[in-house]
């Protein structure tokens, strides 16, 4: 039986579902999901709007989304030009090891530097040595130089229902 074959491209309204899905399982995996807001609303409000704030590409394999790379530019910052920011990858179980994973980040490549940024960033989990080699693989680097910080702010949100992205 033939494979179906797989596919990159932006996510569409019709993806929303299968996007929010994506991203619960990789806050579940994460560990964050008691924290987790994010409603199909969000993202067509704030991914699929007249101006969006983040982008996703979605990993499609025979009409089924099976992974995706949300992300986000920085408009520029020390050498005036901006950064992209990979805020999430997440590819599903069923379809790991088909190179979902390695197709978004070739397609993250062509998308940043069709918006001429010369850098990706991301973080990674510490734990997450799978993760870890996969990116190697696809020729990244730890940055040796920065660590990973996060101030807390308390909002007035905080306890309530928040939505957004």
């Amino acid at each position: 039986m033939p494979v179906s074959p797989l596919t990159v491209r932006p996510f569409a309204q019709r993806d929303v579902a299968d996007v929010l899905r994506l991203m619960r399982n990789l806050a579940v995996f994460e560990g964050y999901i008691d924290k987790f807001r994010v409603t199909e609303m969000d993202l067509i409000e704030h991914g699929l709007g007249d101006n969006p704030r983040f982008g996703v590409l979605v990993a499609d394999l025979g009409g089924r989304v099976v992974g995706i790379a949300v992300h986000y530019v920085i408009p520029w910052t020390y050498d005036l030009k901006p950064t992209l920011v990979l805020k999430e990858l997440f590819v599903d179980e069923t379809a790991r090891s088909l190179g979902a994973g390695a197709a978004l980040i070739e397609a993250l490549k062509r998308h940043a530097a069709a918006i001429g940024t010369p850098r990706i960033e991301w973080s990674v989990l510490a734990s997450n040595e799978a993760a870890k080699r996969f990116y190697g693989r696809q020729g990244a680097i730890l940055d040796a130089i920065w660590e990973p910080w996060t101030l807390l702010i308390q909002t007035e949100d905080d306890g309530k229902e928040a939505s957004g992205v």
